[in-house]
């Protein structure tokens, strides 16, 4: 069993339609998504819309989710500051996160060096065991395979990788250089299944919201041996994938409009992601019936 559990949801947070936070929502989701073939659960991360969170609600929400759950919380604690990531992450061990999910700095595009730095520095600051999130097309900046491998080894706290890099050569060229307990967690849905078969341990997913047991099925069926039933099963996820983000409605927007249909909490995104465009529940309301999740 992977550290953190094979399929965890990279959840959204819940607002009021009033765009305030709402904490007994978040609770309810993180419940809900555990019951629905969660193991673990990431919270405040990008697609729990953390740059529009202040500190204190930063905070509040991932306490909620940790005392909602009985899997393990891993708290989003990145910045492209890294004196904020070391306070948000000595934050969240004091409520009670399982690991720390650390991003690259984003926008002002450091170098490996200084990754390496910045990745250091928050290490030193908690116990908490941290994963990497290596995401180019929003930071800027790859983080180098030479450089996650470094920090594998040489640091005891950071224990994995969430890998949204989209190259699954890259990806197999880590795993089998990484030391052992260092563990590659999918970070792009559709990847998943490629990224199994050169090495990963699970899913930091966004379609887990709703497709959470398929995943979890498509795992045993990989486990197992079973490739073919692994690769059916995938086969059927395409849509969702496909469904969970796109130029008029960017992630989470889609996994939020999936959560009004199914009667959970959601709400609205705060900007400036902008407002949920006309169709998007019919659409989504289409995908989960052809899951058999709805009515049609």
């Amino acid at each position: 069993m992977a550290r953190f559990g094979r399929v965890l949801t990279a959840m959204v947070t819940p607002f009021t339609d009033e765009g305030d936070l709402d904490l007994d929502g978040a609770a309810e989701l993180a419940r809900w998504l555990v019951a629905h073939g969660n193991e673990g659960l990431v919270v405040a991360g990008t697609t729990g819309e953390a740059p529009t969170l202040d500190h204190d609600e930063h905070i509040a929400l991932i306490e909620a989710v940790v005392e909602a759950v009985d899997v393990p919380v891993v708290a989003g604690a990145g910045s492209n500051d890294t004196r904020t990531a070391i306070r948000t992450s000595e934050r969240a061990a004091e409520v009670g996160a399982a690991g720390l999910l650390h991003v690259a700095g984003y926008y002002n595009r450091p170098s490996q060096a200084g990754l390496d730095a910045h990745f250091r520095a928050v290490a030193a600051a908690t116990d908490l065991p941290i994963v990497i999130y290596d995401i180019p097309v929003r930071t800027g900046r790859k983080i180098a395979t030479e450089t996650i491998l470094r920090l594998a080894e040489e640091v005891d706290t950071i224990v994995g990788l969430k890998d949204a890099a989209g190259n699954p050569g890259a990806t197999a060229a880590l795993c089998a250089r990484a030391p052992e307990g260092f563990e590659v967690y999918s970070g792009d849905d559709a990847l998943t299944l490629p990224l199994l078969a050169v090495g990963a341990v699970g899913t930091i997913g966004v379609a887990t919201h709703w497709i959470g047991e398929e995943v979890a099925a498509m795992f045993d069926a990989f486990a197992a041996g079973d490739v073919e039933r692994a690769r059916r099963i995938n086969a059927a996820l395409v849509p969702s994938y496909e469904f969970e983000t796109g130029d008029a409605a960017p992630n989470p927007v889609p996994t939020k409009a999936v959560l009004g249909v199914l009667g959970l909490p959601g709400g609205p995104c705060r900007l400036p992601m902008g407002p949920e465009p006309p169709g998007l529940r019919d659409e989504a309301r289409r995908l989960l019936a052809e899951l058999g999740k709805v009515a049609p």
